[in-house]
């Protein structure tokens, strides 16, 4: 069975032809990095990661675009509220997402290019949308025209007459149509800007993406992804701003569903995030990754504790058969792989059919109960056959737990944090039963017993959460 994605253009999977063979080019729309990521972020790393990863495996070159919004209206607002420049609130939060896509271990980019270092190619764009008639300058804004291009709201399914109108120009009067969008924004004072034939200003959101992803990839390439919230308005608007410019631009749309805290998108705006920096002090990087790579990339993940906890102990199930396996056969079988290994036939139907990873998951469990059984048997034969088919396909997702990735803070440890958790987890339960038969005593005294031993326990509308303390509180048992 031949690779099959579910094109948000086509609303249908689609056959996955390449326009070169062999090779594969994609553009990711990264971080807007007005603040640190949470889980909601990084999901989409995390799932067109494991496409890419399927994509190599399968013996592609993959040239893998994911591009830095760096200054935009919410860094500039981060900055103000703030008190500093705005390119050291973009530093900062870059550096954060770096350290996030590392934490769990998604791949390098090939490109991450940044908006501001593309203004030249960003103008040029602009001036062609001008030349052809899609575009106007209006007292130093430049608007895209969105009447002119017959087949805007192909990508989203929206009539142009029932589109919103855009509110990323404060300058409403200078449109001809409220529902033109801005491609470049006049200068404010205070505000970055660079020069422009128009005037000083800088770049609209949606430009610097289509104005990049051509740079790098050409005037047509094969795959565009990001989360499902950027189907409108941005990537309705790239496919405008690029076609109407002349160039073909992408050939299948991919997008990740939402993480969703109580039933809302997780948002900065709205407060319910969870830090990936915060979740990593009670579970390790690889529990994190399971969780977000596990489900169906376009099926919402609700993010709980409880999720979270029964994601890393269905890992840890994982890991389990991988280290009795390595301990029965010896070495041989924790060597690492020189070239992508064979996967059973089920697996790669399950990931052939547009990256079926709950079924690719399912042939991986069966494995690993084969496996379980062999080694409870004292079979080395099959375990060891069984160790290198469950190597293989998590290898695939991200997931081997002998990948050097997952051993650099060293086994004993990380097995340690999880044995935390669930014993942190379990006093917080307790604590909540106390709380709801109202012995507040006893719930106090749990979580005073927490604090002796360095937990920081904090209420939340959503349950407790907890982290490492700074120091723990030395009480008189300790001494």
């Amino acid at each position: 069975m031949s690779l099959r994605l579910y094109d948000t253009r086509a609303r249908a999977p689609r056959d996955f032809e390449p326009l070169q063979p062999g090779k594969v080019t994609m553009y990711v729309c990264g971080a807007t990095v007005q603040s640190p990521p949470h889980l909601g972020h990084v999901r989409a790393s995390v799932s067109f990661d494991v496409l890419r990863r399927w994509l190599l495996h399968q013996g592609y070159q993959v040239t893998y675009v994911r591009n830095v919004t760096d200054v935009e209206d919410k860094v500039i607002a981060k900055a103000a509220a703030e008190g500093v420049p705005w390119w050291e609130v973009a530093a900062r939060n870059e550096r954060a997402f770096s350290q996030a896509y590392d934490l769990l271990g998604c791949l390098p980019a090939t490109l991450e290019p940044r908006a501001t270092g593309h203004i030249p190619e960003i103008i040029d764009l602009i001036e062609r949308l001008i030349d052809t008639g899609h575009a106007y300058a209006s007292e130093g804004d430049v608007l895209f025209d969105v009447r002119s291009y017959a087949d805007y709201g192909a990508l989203s399914g929206q009539r142009v007459d029932e589109v919103q109108p855009a509110g990323d120009t404060e300058n409403v009067e200078a449109k001809r149509d409220p529902r033109d969008f801005a491609l470049w924004k006049r200068a404010k004072a205070g505000e970055p800007s660079w020069d422009s034939p128009w005037g000083p200003g800088r770049p609209g959101w949606h430009i610097e993406c289509s104005a990049m992803a051509v740079k790098y990839l050409g005037a047509a390439f094969d795959i565009h992804g990001g989360g499902v919230d950027l189907v409108f308005p941005h990537h309705e608007n790239e496919i405008a701003q690029a076609v109407c410019a002349g160039y073909p631009f992408a050939r299948y749309w991919l997008h990740n569903a939402w993480v969703t805290l109580a039933g809302e998108k997780m948002s900065k705006s709205l407060g319910n995030t969870a830090l990936v920096t915060d979740v990593a002090k009670r579970y390790r990087p690889v529990e994190i990754r399971y969780y977000l790579a596990a489900p169906h990339y376009r099926s919402t993940i609700e993010y709980s504790e409880s999720a979270l906890r029964e994601a890393a102990a269905a890992y840890q199930r994982l890991e389990s058969f991988v280290q009795h396996a390595v301990e029965l056969i010896g070495e041989e079988g924790a060597a690492p792989f020189t070239e992508p290994p064979p996967v059973p036939d089920e697996f790669a139907a399950a990931m052939n059919d547009d990256l079926g990873v709950p079924q690719a998951l399912a042939v991986v469990y069966t494995a690993v109960r084969d496996g379980n059984a062999a080694l409870a048997a004292d079979d080395k034969d099959t375990v060891r056959a069984r160790l290198r088919d469950v190597r293989a396909m998590l290898s695939v997702l991200g997931l081997d737990p002998l990948d050097p990735q997952w051993r650099r803070s060293g086994h004993e440890e990380e097995r340690l944090r999880s044995a935390l958790a669930v014993l942190v987890e379990s006093a917080l339960a307790e604590r909540e039963e106390a709380r709801a038969r109202k012995d507040w005593a006893a719930a106090d005294a749990l979580r005073d017993r927490l604090r002796e031993a360095g937990i920081e326990v904090t209420d939340t509308p959503h349950g407790p959460r907890w982290q490492l303390a700074d120091e723990p509180v030395r009480s008189d048992r300790a001494r």
